[in-house]
């Protein structure tokens, strides 16, 4: 760790002078259509309903709008319910490099500020893939330790991200910014044992808010102490930080979030590689027995060896494993219930459906060995981690995103973002 403001000012400074293009942007747009699609998709789950209805009753400054309705609330509100709502179904994108939702934290808080300020769409987009990037970073700097202990890099590093890319579309100097990273050291939060609950997603949302209340009162002129992130007794320190300065390297001229991982399984991107591995496996009534082999930090995510409520059922490599095995499309969301988590027939077909790590995979690999009644043996392996070109992934997402919106909202949607539509058009988009 450093022992002052080096990394808030670094920071700052990247936020400022950053100038987003290429593959890094393209990345960034196909990322923004992932949230929206995912937003809309979570807008009836019972968290974003309960943030709504907060919201409604609390009413305030028409700021900014919500995915699912047509109230518009404070600037901070709306990044906290839009940032919930978009996590809610656990189908957002996530960056392995530091263990994170990257989108479901900062894209809510550029929305909201863009709203607030009246940019324009190449404003916002620009200022959601800084923030995004300094998230990432900062989860890498953090480290595992600070994963593995407990925290949830999507609330703790993605506050950080949130707050520059507010701060980047409100138009904060650089002194500005480095106090709005101050203060949001004091506020990032977000705990790992909140996963299977409502509290997951609404870690997200607090990102997002707690970014755009930084990064606005800092604009008012509110003071911090920029050694909070990373100096004696900072955040970075009190919270298990491992203060990885290579996390940092080629900053502003390389773009880690190019490496973002787009979801197409609706549950933990810890099951990912098996499922997509599955793709390969045979029909139910032929396997005695699977063993899937995964890195053991993934054990402390998603391995609830008996789940009983649709929600618990995407953090069970058992269970999903079982759902993929019957036939049932992991990609629909409709396939994680309560009643397809107490199933009986799964449950038999998931006790057959051992666990086991192995710290020489990475964690987007896995392996699946499958053993039939006969004693064959097949033996399956996926790795996320393996190259897709970025026209793959653009149609990929586009497909996933015209599932959950319906193929002509999510043409109209593709078309604006790639026109860059404002925040408000873009949120307008995404109403009931």
């Amino acid at each position: 760790m450093s022992g002052g403001a080096d990394l808030a000012d670094r920071l700052a400074a990247f936020a400022d002078s950053a100038r987003p293009e290429g593959d890094a942007l393209e990345v960034l747009r196909i990322s923004l259509l992932d949230w929206a699609a995912v937003a809309w998709a979570g807008r009836a789950e019972p968290v974003a309903a309960l943030l709504r209805g907060q919201a409604a009753e609390e009413g305030g400054a028409a700021q900014a709008g919500l995915v699912g309705a047509t109230l518009r609330v404070p600037a901070r509100m709306a990044a906290l319910v839009n940032g919930t709502t978009s996590h809610a179904l656990d189908y957002d994108d996530t960056h392995f490099a530091h263990i994170g939702h990257p989108s479901v934290a900062v894209l809510p808080a550029a929305l909201a500020a863009g709203e607030l300020s009246g940019a324009d769409g190449a404003t916002v987009q620009a200022a959601a893939l800084v923030g995004a990037e300094a998230s990432i970073r900062i989860g890498v700097w953090l480290g595992r330790a600070h994963y593995q202990t407990g925290f949830h890099q999507t609330g703790t590093a993605g506050a950080f991200g949130a707050t520059l890319a507010a701060g980047r579309v409100l138009g904060l100097d650089a002194g500005q910014m480095t106090m709005a990273l101050g203060l949001v050291a004091t506020r990032a939060s977000g705990l790992k044992s909140q996963f299977g609950t409502m509290g997951k997603p609404l870690n997200a949302g607090l990102a997002a808010a707690n970014g755009v209340e930084a990064a606005l009162l800092a604009h008012k002129g509110l003071t911090s102490a920029p050694a909070a992130v990373d100096g004696p007794q900072g955040f970075g320190p009190t919270h298990h930080g491992s203060g990885t300065e290579t996390a940092f390297d080629g900053l502003g001229r390389t773009w880690l979030f190019e490496g973002v991982s787009h979801k197409f399984h609706a549950c933990c991107h810890g099951l990912h590689a098996v499922l997509e591995a599955l793709a390969d496996a045979p029909e139910a009534q032929e396997v005695a027995a699977v063993e899937i082999t995964t890195h053991p930090r993934w054990l402390r995510v998603c391995d609830i060896a008996t789940p009983s409520t649709g929600l618990e059922a995407k953090f069970s490599y058992r269970h999903v494993t079982a759902m993929r095995l019957s036939g049932l499309d992991t990609a629909r969301l409709e396939s994680f219930t309560d009643a397809v988590a107490r199933d009986p027939r799964i449950a038999a077909l998931r006790a057959r459906v051992t666990v086991t790590a192995d710290e020489g995979l990475s964690e987007m690999q896995a392996r699946v060995r499958i053993t039939d009644h006969a004693g064959a043996v097949r033996d399956l392996f996926h790795d996320l981690d393996a190259a897709q070109p970025l026209a793959d992934r653009r149609a990929r997402v586009r497909a996933k995103a015209r599932k959950l919106l319906g193929a002509e909202r999510e043409a109209a949607l593709w078309t604006a973002i790639t026109a860059g539509a404002g925040p408000a058009d873009l949120l307008a988009r995404l109403g009931p």
